[in-house]
């Protein structure tokens, strides 16, 4: 008896371990596949030759640095 109750046991353990790994490996399926479709996308949107690089116009002025004390320090040491 106990034989046979154990042995249905470990058929039972395999065949969940068999089911999670079906679900497992359907889950990873799809999400390798969701993520090339996002990146083909992303490739074929962009514009050739501009290496990623966006150009357009923005009424911001870009100030890359304030001259300030500490700057003038920084750079009297770099140079």
């Amino acid at each position: 008896m106990t034989l046979e109750v154990n042995f249905k046991k470990g058929v039972k353990m395999q065949n969940r371990r068999r089911e999670f790994l079906k679900k497992a490996l359907i889950g990873s399926g799809a999400v390798l596949a969701t993520t090339t479709l996002a990146n083909a996308s992303e490739k074929s949107s962009a514009v050739q030759g501009s290496n990623g690089v966006v150009v357009g116009h923005s009424p911001k002025k870009e100030i890359l640095y304030k001259k300030t004390a500490h700057w003038r320090e920084y750079y009297s040491v770099a140079s």
